[in-house]
């Protein structure tokens, strides 16, 4: 049995950013699949009250730890493996100003935006739509300024805001409408140092759950 365990499915770009960091932090993991699709498992009374009470993935547990909320997950692991810490109070508060930007108003735009685009049972409201794709756009123009002075969020090296960015950029862009990369250099050539890192993989090599069953 693995040390770590991860409650999550391909789709979810707030599990990818758990699932990549323990890739990269050279963790024993493995991935619990959620249906959440399909069979609405974290709907269920059954996953809410023996996994999390919230209803959501990510979901990492650690023996007698069962931890959720992306940031805490990944606050959690930079910690016990001593990798892309902060260091000292400035860049930790930097850190989390950031990680507190992307979870609302980047990656919280992003993903809402695409889950309405691609897995509504009917598309999601074009108005709907237009002001989600505005809000994440903006975001992504914040984003992109800030990368175009630094290679990571902190600085010369990546950090858990920076794992966190990685959220639901990677997806492909036939999800999206628009090509991330192609519009926003600086978040491209993040994406690409990001890639570089030993244990990177796609969110869709790295959890279960694609293609998504018919």
């Amino acid at each position: 049995m693995a040390e770590y365990e991860l409650y999550c499915f391909a789709q979810s770009g707030n599990a990818y950013r758990v699932a990549l960091m323990l890739e990269l932090v050279g963790a024993d993991w493995s991935p619990v699949f959620v249906d959440f699709f399909k069979g609405g498992e974290t709907r269920t009374p059954k996953y809410r009250e023996e996994v999390n009470e919230m209803g959501e993935v990510p979901v990492l547990r650690h023996g007698a730890r069962r931890l959720t909320q992306s940031s805490v997950c990944l606050t959690y692991l930079s910690r016990r493996f001593g990798k892309f810490q902060t260091q000292g109070e400035d860049e930790e508060l930097e850190a989390w100003r950031w990680m507190v930007f992307d979870n609302q108003k980047l990656n919280g735009f992003l993903g809402t935006y695409r889950f309405f685009r691609n897995f509504l049972p009917t598309p999601g409201d074009p108005a709907v739509l237009a002001f989600l794709r505005g809000r994440a756009e903006g975001a992504l123009a914040v984003v992109d300024k800030r990368l175009g002075k630094a290679p990571f969020l902190i600085g010369e090296r990546p950090t858990v805001a920076d794992v966190s960015l990685c959220g639901y950029l990677y997806y492909p862009a036939e999800e999206f409408g628009f090509d991330i990369a192609a519009t926003y250099p600086n978040v491209a050539a993040f994406l690409e140092r990001m890639k570089a890192l030993p244990g990177w993989k796609h969110p869709y090599d790295l959890m279960p759950g694609w293609p998504m069953a018919k």
